[in-house]
């Protein structure tokens, strides 16, 4: 049975990511695929649209289509704080306390790989779960790959604004979690009691191009919040 343009496409592209091309090589343009397969421009969008959905490639407006390098296996999922709530059931929401522009600093900027005076977007939120709160972030994001976020609403789920404003997707992190008590300040923010125990989540997130972009600093009330991590002992040979 003779192929359709579109399955003709699809098939080169595959060949091109699986055995010609490497992590962050280009994939040819929209119209010299248009072109050369003698199909629409839509069709040929569609086309990379399903390889980004499927992680195999990624997009970067104004600069073509790339290669995603192999997908990593975790044992604990990147999920943003709004998933991560959906999926226990509760309702997300957000109390946007500071948006701002500042520079990165030391340490921010040694999470980020930046000078210390590269400017960062902050954003200080107090996370809640229906309507109560649960943990105060700090969120400190590159400025040079979100442009006028400062101008997105911001009361919802910053990867999904990364996701779909900026095509940044976040597939892998760093993480920390260590045990602290809350300050005066911070439990008031929570609503429990000053040195009420709590987790300290330090992460840094790395989009589909392996660049760091996001480093967040979130402390989670101790009484409402915690990690399950999965464990399997090595096969032994």
């Amino acid at each position: 049975m003779a192929r359709t343009k579109r399955e003709l496409l699809q098939n080169h592209l595959g060949r091109l990511i699986d055995h010609e091309l490497g992590p962050h090589d280009r994939l040819p343009t929209e119209r010299d695929l248009a072109e050369e397969f003698a199909v629409s421009r839509m069709t040929v969008r569609q086309a990379l649209e399903r390889l980004e959905r499927e992680r195999r490639v990624y997009r970067v407006q104004g600069a073509g289509t790339f290669v995603a390098p192999p997908a990593i296996t975790k044992s604990i999922e990147l999920t943003s704080f709004s998933d991560d709530m959906r999926s226990r059931g509760l309702l997300p929401g957000s109390r946007l306390r500071i948006a701002e522009d500042v520079p990165a600093g030391a340490d921010i900027g040694f999470a980020l790989g930046l000078s210390p005076s590269a400017s960062v977007v902050h954003i200080e939120r107090v996370r809640t779960a229906d309507g109560e709160p649960m943990c105060l972030e700090h969120t400190y994001l590159t400025g040079s790959v979100v442009p006028g976020l400062l101008d997105e609403p911001l009361g919802g789920s910053l990867y999904e604004v990364l996701r779909e404003r900026y095509r940044i997707t976040l597939v892998r992190a760093e993480q920390t979690i260590r045990a602290t008590v809350l300050d005066q300040a911070t439990a008031e923010l929570l609503a429990v009691p000053a040195f009420s125990p709590a987790l300290l989540v330090e992460r840094t997130a790395f989009d589909q191009r392996d660049r760091p972009v996001e480093r967040a600093v979130s402390t989670y009330r101790g009484d409402r919040y915690n990690y399950q991590i999965a464990l399997a002992r090595p096969t032994i040979h």
